[in-house]
């Protein structure tokens, strides 16, 4: 794609101003026409400047996916800090697909070096390759995060979206894009770990996050969308499922993540993490995968590898 035209921000935007934004356009769009945001993505890229972590919020969400202490940002934290700068890009006018209930798909995150809790940091975001897929229409959001005293790239983000049941014009419905396939069969392995995930686990990453997705909040506000109940939100079980990795292994890696079944509220799952060693024995990079022990159905899986 060309370069997407920089709109610089002045603050972080709120993720609770965004959902409320996002709810009053759907509700214009359902009078106006469903695609009178247009067909195409806007060519531009958002960016926000000189932002700082916040040691409390740091601390919290540490604890919270069960990072250890550590002066340095995980990638699950940056990626939250990145989000709202995402969120307003899919949140504008001319942004051509329904934000409120986009279906995360997977991630792809290459952390280039660690990221000290003092750095002050520029972050940049745009939405590019929307693509037809078999339930609907995919996109990948793109996050950029560098140092704002040099421009070094520390950090970068592919997330991509599925708008469930929107087929645009120009959009081929039958060239589905990579990914889209349905999952092959699982067969459950032993697991290296069970998690207990209460009610609360939603509102208490939405504290740490600013994410507050109705859909993750109660079940009340779940169901006023359309589910049966609330679910955890992904970056929070990927978070978790990296902390148990335990990137620290390499300062410079990647770490992708496929969802594939949402996690609904209270709930157990069981993960199973695997190590891939070098020739030498020394770690390479690690997969893991989690799913619901009851039904054994998959909810999630990805790898973490070393960055070359």
């Amino acid at each position: 794609m060309n370069t997407p035209q920089a709109v610089v921000l002045e603050e972080l935007p709120s993720l609770s101003r965004l959902y409320v934004n996002a709810a009053t356009t759907a509700a214009r769009r359902r009078v106006l026409g469903a695609n009178s945001g247009g067909t195409g993505l806007p060519a531009v890229s958002h960016e926000v400047r000189d932002v700082r972590a916040d040691v409390e919020n740091l601390t919290a969400y540490q604890h919270l996916v069960g990072e250890t202490a550590s002066d340095t940002l995980p990638a699950g934290y940056v990626h939250a800090l990145a989000f709202p700068v995402s969120m307003s890009v899919m949140n504008r006018d001319d942004f051509p697909l329904p934000l409120l209930g986009m279906i995360h798909l997977r991630n792809h995150v290459e952390q280039h070096m660690p990221i000290h809790f003092t750095e002050t940091l520029d972050i940049k975001s745009w939405a590019e390759n929307m693509t037809g897929h078999r339930s609907g229409t995919q996109l990948d959001v793109v996050a950029e995060v560098r140092s704002n005293s040099n421009g070094t790239l520390l950090w970068r983000g592919v997330s991509t979206y599925l708008a469930k049941g929107v087929f645009l014009p120009g959009i081929d419905k039958a060239g589905t894009a990579h990914g889209s396939s349905a999952p092959a069969d699982f067969s459950p392995p032993d697991p290296t770990a069970l998690w207990q995930l209460g009610l609360d686990i939603g509102r208490s990453y939405a504290a740490v996050s600013g994410d507050f997705n109705p859909i993750h909040l109660s079940v009340l506000s779940a169901k006023a969308l359309g589910m049966r109940g609330s679910i955890a939100h992904g970056m929070y079980l990927a978070s978790r499922a990296l902390a148990d990795v335990g990137a620290a292994k390499s300062e410079a890696f990647t770490w992708k993540v496929t969802f594939e079944a949402p996690v609904f509220l209270p709930a157990r799952v069981a993960l199973d993490i695997a190590t891939v060693q070098s020739a030498s024995g020394a770690w390479e990079r690690s997969e893991y995968i989690a799913w619901n022990p009851r039904s054994g159905r998959r909810h999630f899986l990805g790898s973490v590898s070393a960055l070359s």
